[in-house]
C-alpha cells in the first residue's frame, strides 16, 4: 500500500509517518519512507541523528547532472537503482524499514529547480508505481506536486489536521485538491484534540477520521531528542496505528 500524509505545518504529519512505518516494520513488514518535505526531518523522527542523515536528493546536484543532463533534459530519467543505493535502512524492527530522503518537490535548493524536481518525480513515480510493498511519503502541505500521473498511484491520503478552524480548513483545502487528482481514499487524522471538543462543519473534510490520544511522553521526549519512537505509550500509538489502518481497509 502507498500512503501519502499531509498537512499544514506542525500537525505532527512527520511523526505519525514515523510511528506508521515502525508499527509495520515491527510486525515484519517492509517499509520505504520517502521524505519530501523541505524540514527533512522524517529520519530524525524515527531516531537517526542529523550526522546519520543523507545528503538530500535534492541537492546532490551531481546525481541530478548525470540522470538528468544540462540544457536539454531528460524527463524521462533512469531511476531503478537509485532506492537501493540512496537508502538508509533503519535498525531495530523486524521487517525491513528504508529511508529515502528527497528534499521538498517544489524547493530543490540551488540554481535551477526544474533538473532536481524531474529526478526527484521520477523516483517518487518509480516506488509508487513499483511491486506491492509500503511506501510511506511524508508532504509539505498540498499534494499538488505530485502530478496526475503519480496521485493515481497513491492508495490513500491521510490529512493531518490540530482541532481548529484555521487548521481544518487547510485540511479542507487538501482533500479538496486531492479529490480534484482521483486521490478520493482519505482519512483524517486528528491531533491535540480535547476530550470532548467536537469538529466544526467544514465542508471539504475527508469523511473517515481518527484521532490521536494525547501523549504526555511525547512532548517530555522532544526536550531531549528528535525520535518520536519507543514512547512510554507506545501502546497507545501501536493502537491508534492498528485503528488507522483498519480505515484504509489494510492491516499489518
Amino acid at each position: 500500500m502507498k500512503l501519502a500524509v499531509a498537512g499544514k505545518g506542525g500537525v505532527g504529519k512527520t511523526s505519525i509517518t514515523a510511528w506508521l512505518a515502525d508499527y509495520l516494520a515491527r510486525r515484519g513488514q517492509s517499509v520505504w519512507m520517502v521524505d519530501a518535505d523541505t524540514t527533512l526531518s522524517l529520519g530524525q523522527a524515527s531516531g537517526l541523528s542529523r550526522e546519520e542523515l543523507p545528503t538530500p536528493l535534492a541537492q546532490r546536484g551531481d546525481l541530478v547532472e548525470e540522470r538528468i543532463g544540462r540544457g536539454i533534459l531528460n524527463l524521462t530519467p533512469e531511476v531503478d537503482d537509485l532506492p537501493d543505493k540512496l537508502a538508509v535502512t533503519l535498525p531495530g524492527a523486524a521487517g525491513r524499514k528504508r529511508l529515502l530522503v528527497m528534499g521538498g518537490l517544489g524547493e530543490a535548493g540551488g540554481g535551477c529547480a526544474c533538473a532536481a524536481n524531474a529526478l526527484l518525480k521520477s523516483l517518487l513515480a518509480h516506488l509508487l508505481l513499483g511491486p506491492d510493498a509500503w511506501v510511506l511519503v511524508d508532504l509539505e502541505a498540498g499534494v499538488e506536486h505530485l502530478g496526475r500521473g503519480t496521485a493515481a498511484s497513491v492508495d490513500a491520503l491521510l490529512v493531518v489536521s490540530e482541532p481548529s478552524r484555521r487548521g481544518l480548513e487547510t485540511a479542507a483545502d487538501i482533500a479538496r485538491m486531492a479529490d480534484g487528482l482521483g486521490l478520493s481514499r482519505q482519512v483524517l487524522v486528528l491531533n491535540r484534540r480535547p476530550d470532548g471538543v467536537g469538529v466544526p462543519d467544514i465542508p471539504g473534510l475527508p469523511g473517515e477520521s481518527e484521532t490521536l490520544p494525547f501523549l504526555p511522553g511525547l512532548a517530555r521526549r522532544q526536550l531531549d531528542t528528535g525520535s518520536v519512537l519507543g514512547l512510554e505509550e507506545e501502546p497507545l500509538v501501536d493502537a491508534f496505528c492498528a485503528r488507522l489502518l483498519a480505515r484504509l481497509g489494510r492491516r499489518s
